[in-house]
């Protein structure tokens, strides 16, 4: 079975940076497209960043600069760091996987999710002014 444990959320100030962290218990780990979301108060789910399997990054256009998600496949660790973090960016933040393919070829953006995807719990990230 495919767990998720997150760790890293916080508080910070409008500015400051934070690193969360998502530690995955999945076999094939390397082979999978991981991912990290938010939702933010009174908004949908959305997509932040996704990277594939050869660490290829994908990002929403509000973040692309400011955030850098990353993985250790030997570790089983899925890294995002956020740095000049805004009002904006406070949510819930979760770390995603799934491995999606269509006609044979893999993809991983940062803002598709299927039935199959695991979740992790969640944590919570606030950004103060």
């Amino acid at each position: 079975q495919v767990q998720l444990a997150e760790s890293g959320g916080g508080s910070v100030q409008s500015g400051g940076s934070l690193r969360h962290s998502c530690a995955a218990s999945i076999n094939d780990y390397s082979s999978y497209c991981l991912g990290r979301w938010r939702q933010r108060p009174g908004k949908d789910r959305e997509g932040v960043g996704s990277i594939d399997s050869a660490g290829s990054a994908t990002y929403r256009d509000s973040v692309k600069g400011r955030f850098t998600i990353s993985r250790d496949n030997a570790k089983n660790l899925l890294y995002l760091q956020m740095d000049s973090l805004e009002s904006e960016d406070t949510a819930m933040y979760y770390c995603a996987a799934g491995r999606y393919s269509s006609g044979g070829l893999s993809y991983c953006l940062y803002n598709y999710y299927s039935h199959s995807t695991v979740w992790g719990q969640g944590t919570q990230v606030t950004v103060s002014l």
